[in-house]
């Protein structure tokens, strides 16, 4: 946890998005980096149970860390629903909602009206957020700073809580960059990640940073197709499925992991016409996420993998999630038996509290932002095949559901003419930057 000396260097901080990360964030703030933690929620369902559960604890949010016997709590100033309510007050605002609201919370939010703000750290960016946040602003003085991703793995503490969060881990590294060459804000985020025992490795442009969530490479491949829809609909016929582990019990099969060094070949060729560096796939699976034993990957070939042909790539990164079936670290039990890492189980779809059907954020949010990523390499001309055929077919699947349960509205409806106003905005701003 946070060293309660340190200086209060983000100021007045306002939080956007009132989930789990947004709960852990505040408490890691109280510790001495804010003054005053504010959050900010548009009206709906969510806002009423978290201002009616503040009330009662005295505004006091807390989390719990995998480990650690002790509960850590902060005490925030004021929710915020409205940005009628919003007073010049702040001096840094964090984006702690999904990457594809961002133009709508920065809209929300009115924040030209917010002169004292200098900051802006977006917590879980897509590729291009940085530039799609800096247009939503005519002020040149705002500094936008990306992270590759959110630094935890949090959760609720339990269903009837929404100001109690559980944190299991904390990520090794994060990436960071901003939007001026000179920062010290960004130092600021180094030393408050830094604190938490991450290493926060800052590098040149914001897509350098954007680009290396490991996400964007995997969970389309392994959750935007038919065998995940089924599941998280119900309609597998027999068995419980899960997300990691191989077909028939989850979805890895050759074809998904040809999917997944196809889309990373794609996804890095637009990354680099966008200015940044490409990841090397495996390692970044390996070396930023969860490692595998050199018996089962040597570190050559880890090291190397970009520079192998694509048979080889695809043999290598199915030996990985082969390897991690189990957690080839644990202490195997009296059976014999090792750690079942890859049974995380599908969350199953639900319908909200107008009674529509919704996808649930895994795949949902992995289709939106890769909507986006494949309408900038559009509009710079850049083709990504296998991301079209991705996006295509996930979409038909999607029309196969709403048939088979006889849907009166459709799955993807809400988002598809914001992806096009977002993709126009980031090839503006950018071509701006450049």
């Amino acid at each position: 946890m946070q060293n309660q000396d340190n200086r209060k260097n983000f100021g007045n901080t306002l939080i956007a998005g009132v989930g789990p990360a947004a709960i852990q964030t505040a408490v890691q703030l109280s510790r001495g980096f804010s003054k005053k933690i504010g959050f900010y929620n548009r009206t709906g369902t969510h806002a009423d149970l978290l201002r009616e559960e503040l009330k009662r604890n005295q505004y006091k949010v807390s989390i719990t860390v995998q480990g650690v016997d002790k509960a850590y709590d902060a005490k925030i100033d004021c929710f915020i629903d409205s940005s009628a309510h919003l007073q010049d007050e702040w001096d840094t605002l964090i984006l702690s909602t999904p990457c594809h609201s961002y133009s709508d919370v920065m809209e929300s939010l009115n924040v030209e009206n917010l002169e004292r703000i200098k900051t802006i750290i977006l917590i879980s960016p897509n590729i291009g957020s940085n530039d799609l946040v800096k247009s939503c602003i005519n002020r040149s003085n705002v500094e936008v700073i990306s992270m590759s991703t959110y630094y935890a793995a949090t959760k609720y503490l339990s269903s009837v809580t929404v100001t109690r969060a559980h944190t299991k881990t904390f990520k090794r590294r994060i990436y960071v960059a901003s939007s001026k060459k000179e920062s010290h804000m960004l130092t600021v985020l180094q030393r408050f990640l830094n604190g938490l025992g991450i290493k926060a490795e800052k590098v040149d442009d914001p897509v350098d940073a954007e680009c290396r969530n490991i996400t964007t490479y995997v969970h389309p491949a392994l959750f935007m197709n038919a065998f995940t829809l089924d599941e998280i609909f119900k309609l597998h016929t027999s068995g419980k499925k899960f997300m990691y582990k191989l077909y028939p019990e989850g979805p890895i099969t050759k074809e998904t992991i040809r999917a997944m060094v196809a889309l990373w070949k794609e996804t890095s060729g637009l990354v680099e016409r966008l200015g940044a560096k490409p990841i090397n796939l495996l390692q970044f699976l390996n070396d930023d996420n969860y490692p595998v034993p050199e018996v089962c990957l040597s570190r050559e070939d880890i090291e190397n993998y970009q520079n192998y042909e694509e048979t080889k790539q695809e043999y290598l990164l199915y030996i990985r999630y082969s390897t991690i079936l189990i957690d080839p670290f644990s202490q195997p039990d009296e059976n014999g038996r090792y750690f079942e890492f890859s049974a995380v189980p599908f969350k199953h779809a639900n319908r909200d509290e107008e009674g529509r059907w919704k996808v649930p954020r895994i795949p949902f949010e992995d289709y939106q932002k890769l909507r986006v990523i494949y309408g900038i390499s559009q509009k710079l001309g850049i083709e990504m095949p296998k991301t079209k055929l991705i996006i295509n077919n996930f979409e038909l699947q999607c029309k196969k559901i709403e048939s088979k349960l006889v849907m009166k509205e459709s799955l993807l409806h809400p988002w598809e003419d914001s992806s096009i106003c977002d993709v126009n905005a980031i090839i503006k701003a950018r071509g701006n930057r450049s």
